[in-house]
């Protein structure tokens, strides 16, 4: 006969593989470890060492701690001192519209209107007469002339095509797309604020310029992309977005057929999709969505439903952005708005009856009180509606008694930062020196009074790269070091405020601070390995900081590899 103490060996040596194998699923999948991880918590800790189970964090802290819950499976990273932060967020972008004109036919740097007639002339060689030529996201602001090419100088480059040269908001059309659109001598743009028309005022033909939201109406000819179209490009621009740190993006608009967000569904369903997006809706379906009860936040951790995107005004360059004064050697001009506010505050009231927050362009100074005054009067009216996280988009010009608003209604300041250096230069052309130095781009004077900024970068207006914003959030200079000491320099970001703008704040903006923005436990694993601690080097070196990793919900999406190493069985989430 057994002992019992033989049978509970013998009972013990049966369980262990069991016991075993339970240990190894309770193991993280990856370690990272002797790195500087800015947890960007409350306190904006520093730790060596993180875990990570299942796409989620699962521990922070110190290196011996971390490391001894690694099971024979989990991978380890060892970061020899390298920083972490959390997952960088463009709270502002239009990925879809801009990676389909890149994979389509590469946009190269244009200077001047020669180069833009160079290019159309080239792009006419190959494309079939009859067809749409569109040169999208060309900034004038950026061309030596810091004007529209004409409508004679468009025919010239192409007369068998139509052409549009669009800026985002205004564009530019030659005789063939205005004629193709709808838009010859005679047309009136619909009512409502839909922008205008400019015709010439002597023989009141059009001259092809069309501003604010009038170049919607091109949509009428121009062809649009599909959606397998739409999910290629943005496939093959994801990479891209990885390489630079991106793991979350606002995508702040979207066709009235939902292209943008129909295709990130084909790459959700295909298990292709490596961004968290927030994808806005087109003011045109704002009663579509609230018939259907879809409420900003729903959705899951990819892909969730945002706030619906107005326009209030146009933008400063082309002298179409709502001002309390007139631009600077225009006494009769003081920008358009492109709805009227009447309209602005039903159609607030009904987005936050439903549920929906608001992301409403406003760039002059005008335009934001207008739309503070509706935010202010819907928070009144609707109950919950400061909740919804109403959202400003660019609030680059305020005036003093407007700044202190943003934080008393909780609107979230989404502004961009790489926008007031490249539009230094000429800025003050269009405010005078007065009102540059009062109230662009106050990101200082927002912070002070405790608003919350999320940063992005406009692309393709900007560079998708969150390094050129921090760095120009902690200078206000551009990348050459102009000017020096930094333009305005008082409205300086702190590097945890910069930080915070694309991380933490990020997040909160989309109501999403419970899972995202801050590495720390129960938080998804969304981070990136840099090859330079941006938190202490001098600022130039902030823009040559590379991502070594890239990592989103615990799996490895990009890696350079360089100063760090390996080790362990398998990528964890693989």
């Amino acid at each position: 006969m057994r002992s019992p103490r033989l049978l509970l060996l013998l009972w013990l040596l049966a369980l262990a593989p069991v016991v075993a194998t339970a240990g190894d699923d309770a193991a993280p999948e990856l370690i990272l470890h002797h790195g500087q991880i800015v947890t960007v918590d409350d306190r904006f800790s520093v730790v060596p060492a993180m875990a990570v189970k299942a796409g989620r964090i699962v521990r922070v802290g110190g290196n011996r701690d971390v490391l001894a819950l690694a099971g024979p499976r989990t991978e380890r990273i060892d970061l020899r001192g390298k920083m972490v932060l959390p997952g960088l967020i463009d709270s502002h972008t239009h990925p879809t519209a801009a990676s389909m004109t890149e994979f389509d036919h590469p946009i190269p740097e244009m200077q001047s209107i020669a180069d833009v007639l160079a290019y159309i002339r080239e792009r006419a060689k190959v494309v079939p007469e009859g067809e749409w030529i569109q040169v999208r996201q060309v900034f004038i602001t950026r061309l030596r002339e810091q004007r529209y090419p004409t409508r004679a100088e468009l025919d010239a480059a192409a007369p068998r095509h139509p052409v549009v040269f669009s800026t985002g908001p205004d564009a530019a059309l030659n005789t063939l797309a205005l004629r193709e659109s709808g838009m010859e001598r005679g047309f009136t743009p619909p009512d409502g604020g839909a922008g205008y028309l400019e015709l010439d005022p002597t023989s009141g033909e059009p001259t092809g310029i069309l501003s604010e939201s009038a170049a919607e109406l091109i949509a009428r000819a121009a062809p649009p992309p599909t959606v397998d179209q739409v999910a290629a490009a943005v496939r093959e621009a994801q990479p891209l977005a990885w390489a630079a740190g991106l793991t979350g993006i606002h995508e702040i608009n979207d066709t009235d057929e939902m292209m943008a967000l129909r295709a990130f569904q084909v790459l959700r369903r295909a298990g292709e999709l490596g961004l968290r997006v927030v994808q806005n809706i087109p003011a045109a379906l704002l009663e579509t969505y609230a018939r259907a009860g879809i409420e900003s936040g729903f959705g899951d951790e990819w892909i969730r439903i945002g706030g619906v995107k107005f326009f209030m005004d146009g933008a400063l360059g082309s002298r179409t952005a709502a001002m309390l004064q007139p631009y600077e050697g225009e006494p009769d001009n003081r920008g358009v708005t492109v709805i009227e506010p009447e309209e602005m505050q039903e159609r607030a009231r009904l987005a936050s009856r439903a549920g929906l927050s608001l992301s409403v362009h406003a760039i002059g100074d005008r335009a934001n009180r207008i739309v503070l005054d509706i935010f202010e009067r819907v928070q009144r009216e609707v109950p919950g509606a400061r909740d919804l996280r109403l959202r400003v988009e660019h609030a680059q010009i305020l005036d003093q008694a407007d700044i202190p608003r943003f934080a008393r209604l909780g609107v979230i300041a989404s502004m961009q930062a790489t926008h007031a250096t490249s539009d230094m230069p000429w800025a003050p052309t269009r405010l005078g020196p007065e009102r540059t130095a009062e109230g662009a781009y106050v990101w200082r004077k927002l912070l002070d009074t405790g608003a919350i900024i999320a940063n992005g970068s406009d692309f393709p207006v900007e560079e998708a790269n969150p390094m050129l914003g921090l760095y120009a959030a902690v200078t206000r200079q551009d990348p050459s070091g102009q000017p020096p000491g930094g333009w305005m320099p008082d409205q300086r970001m702190t590097r945890e405020e910069a930080l915070a703008s694309f991380t933490i704040h990020a997040a909160y903006a989309a109501h999403l601070e419970r899972e995202l923005g801050s590495l720390e436990p129960g938080k998804l694993a969304d981070l990136v390995v840099l090859s330079k601690d941006v938190m202490t080097v001098p600022p130039p070196e902030i823009l040559t900081t590379r991502v070594l990793y890239t990592i989103v919900g615990g799996r490895i999406v990009h890696e350079a590899a360089a100063g760090s190493a390996r080790a362990g069985r398998g990528r964890a989430g693989r």
